[in-house]
């Protein structure tokens, strides 16, 4: 019995950066079991992938959405590239940091 676990993309648009943002995103993620990681961008988002199964990936896009972290102010999220995936390409959910 393989059970079934989505992958999808996102962006958060916003203040989302130095608010601890990636490091909320992270204990979310792995309060929800999903595995994938998240990274700041030069032009002020926070980028990543989710992955696991449908039900927490909708609980975690509602969070990116809707809560984030205490000091972040979400303006917008884009959701893109949401499939079906038979395994994780992540073994954890990690924050990149740029070198």
């Amino acid at each position: 019995m393989s059970s079934r676990l989505k992958t999808v993309d996102f962006e958060v648009f916003g203040r989302v950066q130095k608010v601890f943002f990636r490091k909320c995103t992270q204990e979310q993620g792995k309060k929800l079991g999903l595995r994938g990681w998240c990274q700041n961008t030069p032009k002020g988002t926070v980028i990543g992938t989710i992955q696991g199964p449908p039900d927490k990936i909708e609980e975690m896009k509602k969070w990116l959405k809707e809560v984030g972290s205490p000091a972040s102010s979400i303006e917008k999220v884009e959701f893109k590239n949401q499939n079906d995936i038979a395994d994780y390409t992540h073994t954890e959910f990690e924050i990149i940091r740029k070198k």
